[in-house]
């Protein structure tokens, strides 16, 4: 089984509903997208995760992290492995330094540990196959209304609620990263009303 790493690049929101959004994993030498469809509630956690921002309670897979921690156990990778009646199949890799065992998992759990630990991130060439989709369907030109609004990113709103939890976590300086991004979008938001 061939195995090919991927790196989550961005998370769009999807025009079919309000709370969907794509996550979309690059592999670079094929140059091509898998799209993972994920809710509102797992986008949040995978931003959480990629920022290494902890919730008031352990998410998933903050637990996941500390339990290895208490345990002594290492996760080595996440693989995408198949993707079956639209339900893709993940498994964490996980050693005690002796062997290493592969434990099934929901694909935005993998993803979200992989990003907080990060390890890295592998799909099959099956998967690849099946569902890549060529980096230049999803073009990225601000100037053509259409492709941007099928494109369209996280909102402001769902910005500044990231923005209060580095708040409330005391991250300043990620804090002040993200209120200059919000800030571009609004002005940016302005120019084009």
């Amino acid at each position: 089984m061939e195995l090919l790493e991927v790196q989550a690049t961005e998370i769009i929101q999807s025009n079919s509903t309000n709370n969907t959004y794509v996550l979309m994993l690059y592999e670079s030498h094929s140059k091509q997208n898998i799209p993972i469809m994920i809710g509102e509630y797992e986008t949040q956690v995978i931003l959480m995760a990629r920022e290494r921002v902890r919730a008031k309670r352990p998410l998933t897979h903050d637990l996941l992290c500390d339990i290895m921690e208490a345990f002594s156990l290492t996760a080595i990778k996440v693989v995408i492995e198949k993707f079956n009646e639209g339900v893709f199949y993940s498994n964490i890799f996980i050693s005690d330094g002796i062997s290493t065992q592969k434990i099934d998992s929901r694909t935005s759990d993998a993803i979200a540990l992989a990003l907080a630990l990060r390890i890295p991130i592998y799909a099959t060439q099956a998967v690849l196959n099946e569902v890549g989709i060529s980096e230049d369907t999803f073009i990225h030109d601000s100037d053509d209304s259409m492709v941007a609004q099928a494109n369209k990113k996280l909102s402001i709103e769902e910005l500044e609620q990231q923005l209060k939890i580095l708040e409330h976590n005391e991250e300043y300086e990620k804090a002040a990263e993200l209120l200059n991004k919000i800030n571009k979008l609004k002005s940016e938001n302005a120019e084009n009303n």
